[in-house]
């Protein structure tokens, strides 16, 4: 049952450009609505781009012309949207958002009252939906929303409670990512006694994940050895992504936040199974550290949503992906940027010790990976060639190195991965399967 417009995280484009043209956006919205039954109110978010606020309005629309009742939260982050949808009296949660991409894209995501995003089997049936209003040639009617001040302080409410720890003393370097944790994230952790140094936290439409947040540290780097800060972290321009800085200006990412949250919860009995969930980017370093710590590492696809499943099918309670999505299962049914800096800097605070020393037996394989624009998403079964260039590379490894090579959910791209002992094989063979498929299927 292939989906055409729904990727691993929701829907998502260039904002004005099928599919998210004023027509699809409003068809989505009544599909949704429809699929709702028209019953009980449904909650819209969006970050901080200059069109999120147009395309809440035709999804608002779109709802309205299906029955459902429709509240906008306004800027608030995506496990804002999860967290309020699942204890609110929502039937379902709508973020629109495009995370770490630039302003010119954006974004559909969807959770159901669980706070769960939707499984593909409801995704599907949404985009059959919206092809058929398509045909009729529904015209797209947007509705007036007005913002309810009051939803993002019950998240941040909620955030400040699960806190059993205080960071006076602290100074933290925070890269807001010009999105929508620009007001939160600051908000929080001045709440919990921190000194907190703001950076690109003055969204302006356009500036979002703009040379700074979760993809590009290099600023808070600066900032953290610059202002002698304790801890830093950059959110991603919906705030469902964290990465971290030490006090040395070591980069911290999703791996190493697993390996110090499955440590500390393993010692205090929180880690069922002594199971945690990663996807098949998290590097072998991290697999090998857990195993001296006698904890099991699965893998899944990439993207929170099937880690969530599997952690869900599993009853871990911990799971995420290297670019910094960490599921706290106790807490959220999502990542959460903004959690994950709270849970990571308490185990930080309780043990003493910063993010250098937190992380330190943490041996990183080399790992890259080549994007391919591709024209056309091919099995590499039909394409010999790549096949046994993956072969070729494999069989030299000879088990102590990994390939993977899969297409994006959201962009025309093949992602090829490896890593293993040697950085100079590593890039050479990544290459070498890159070219394999540009040669085939480029754009």
């Amino acid at each position: 049952m292939a989906k055409e417009l729904f990727g691993t995280d929701g829907i998502r484009g260039v904002a004005g450009e099928y599919p998210l043209d004023p027509a699809t956006i409003f068809a989505f919205g009544a599909a949704l609505g429809r699929e709702a039954m028209g019953t009980g109110e449904i909650l819209v978010g969006a970050d901080t781009r200059e069109s999120s606020p147009w395309i809440a309005e035709l999804v608002a629309g779109g709802l309205e012309r299906s029955g459902a009742r429709v509240r906008y939260a306004g800027v608030v982050t995506t496990p804002g949207i999860a967290y309020l949808t699942r204890t609110g009296p929502f039937v379902a949660g709508v973020m629109i958002s495009a995370s770490h991409n630039p302003y010119q894209d954006n974004g559909i995501k969807v959770f159901t009252h669980s706070g769960f995003k939707l499984p593909d089997a409801e995704e599907h049936a949404i985009e059959q939906e919206i092809f058929r209003l398509r045909e009729r040639g529904v015209a797209p009617a947007p509705a007036k929303i007005a913002v309810d001040e009051g939803l993002d302080r019950q998240y941040l409410e909620y955030l400040v409670s699960t806190s059993s720890v205080r960071f006076d003393g602290v100074t933290l370097a925070m890269d807001c990512g010009n999105g929508a944790a620009s007001l939160l994230g600051p908000c929080l952790f001045r709440r919990l006694g921190a000194d907190v140094k703001e950076l690109f936290s003055a969204p302006d439409g356009r500036n979002i994940n703009l040379d700074c947040g979760a993809l590009h540290v290099e600023r808070l780097r600066d900032a953290v050895l610059a202002h002698g800060a304790d801890f830093g972290v950059a959110f991603d321009g919906d705030a469902d992504r964290a990465i971290f800085v030490a006090a040395s200006g070591k980069i911290v990412d999703g791996d190493a936040v697993l390996l110090a949250a499955a440590r500390a919860m393993k010692a205090a009995g929180h880690l069922p199974g002594d199971t945690v969930v990663a996807t098949v980017m998290s590097n072998l370093g991290l697999e090998r550290a857990l195993e001296r710590e006698r904890i099991r590492m699965t893998r899944t696809p990439v993207g929170d949503k099937y880690v969530l499943e599997e952690m869900v099918r599993l009853g871990a309670a911990l799971g995420g992906e290297q670019s910094g999505h960490l599921i706290f299962r106790e807490y959220a049914t999502t990542g959460d940027g903004l959690l994950t800096a709270l849970r990571l800097f308490e185990i930080a605070r309780r043990a003493g010790v910063g993010l250098d020393e937190l992380t330190a037996d943490l041996e990183v394989y080399p790992q890259r990976l080549v994007n391919v624009r591709v024209r056309e998403k091919k099995g590499l079964t039909e394409l010999p060639s790549v096949a046994r260039e993956i072969r070729l590379v494999e069989e030299a490894f000879a088990g102590t190195g990994r390939v993977l090579v899969r297409f994006s959910g959201t962009e025309p791209l093949a992602r090829v991965m490896v890593e293993g002992p040697d950085l100079e094989q590593v890039e050479s063979f990544s290459l070498r399967i890159a070219e394999a498929i540009r040669r085939e299927m480029g754009a």
